[in-house]
């Protein structure tokens, strides 16, 4: 139910786009006929949906390569059994299908959870992870891990960036055709994109930048929103205790190592960036403090 009602609110927020897009366009004075504006919104919806949604898709065999993650088919020792022994009680609390389990070699303590579906989902940990931790920072780490699946949080980012996506390609060419007609003075063909091509061209570039820089800061406004769920999360399954200590045990790390770009949200600690704004996680001493007032 919770993802429907998301995806409902994508389809208006859609909605939503087409009408200000409208508004915009009669402001501005845009020429483009109705079937053109509605094929331009279907075409950038289209273009930014699919993409992410094959990156859903493909999340767990791409995981998989960029860490070498070796999947657990039977625990070798006796750290091993616990991992899969933990993740099986948890998937069972949470109601769903036990995900694959695998371990990653890395000196950086992390851990992520990746997969379309909930019943298909991966939960890997590093090395460094799975034999420095003690038993209870080890729960609570996983305790977030399968928050983020339970909450379904790698569809609804999914979900988030494709709308995102289609606001910066809708509105960066709506922004690109009028500077250009403006420019060019044309009387083009309604829909045909008047103006000088190469105008049109470097204007609807510079705009995606723009837009995307906007879109990116929204896409992690609400990565860091779902990393305090998750935390939230682990700290009902297994007490706020185990998730501080986690969160602590990170902290004694120092800091982490920076994650490849499509990975860095999965990861339970993603490094830092310049500005928290661009950072897809909260800073450990916040999420910390926000698990103490629970």
């Amino acid at each position: 139910m919770r993802i429907l009602l998301f995806v409902l609110m994508q389809l208006a927020v859609l909605v939503l786009v087409s009408i200000v897009g409208s508004l915009l366009m009669t402001l501005f004075g845009v020429r483009l006929s109705s079937s053109s504006y509605s094929g331009l919104l279907i075409m950038c919806a289209l273009m930014g949906f699919v993409g992410s949604f094959i990156s859903l898709f493909m999340s767990k065999w791409m995981a998989k390569r960029a860490y070498g993650v070796e999947v657990i088919s039977a625990p070798r020792n006796a750290r091993e059994q616990f991992l899969l022994q933990t993740i099986a009680q948890q998937a069972q609390r949470e109601g769903f299908a036990m995900p694959e389990v695998g371990i990653y070699e890395s000196n950086d303590m992390n851990a992520f959870a990746t997969g379309a579906t909930k019943d298909g989902a991966l939960v890997a940990v590093s090395s460094a992870l799975l034999y420095t931790l003690s038993e209870d920072e080890l729960r609570g780490v996983l305790g977030h891990e399968m928050s983020h699946i339970a909450n379904g949080d790698m569809v609804t980012m999914s979900l988030l960036q494709g709308v995102l996506n289609t606001f910066v390609y809708f509105f960066s060419y709506l922004a690109a055709l009028a500077v250009s007609q403006v420019l060019s003075r044309s009387d083009d063909e309604e829909g045909s994109g008047g103006g000088n091509v190469l105008v049109f061209h470097l204007v609807n570039m510079l705009f995606q930048i723009g837009f995307g820089l906007l879109a990116n800061l929204i896409l992690m406004w609400f990565s860091r929103h779902r990393e305090y769920r998750a935390d939230a999360g682990s700290a009902a399954l297994e007490g706020k205790n185990c998730m501080i200590a986690a969160l602590q045990a990170l902290q004694r790390q120092g800091p982490a190592m920076q994650q490849p770009g499509q990975f860095q949200a999965l990861c339970i600690n993603a490094g830092g960036n310049v500005s928290e704004l661009f950072m897809s996680h909260p800073p450990l001493v916040k999420r910390i403090a926000a698990l103490r007032e629970l």
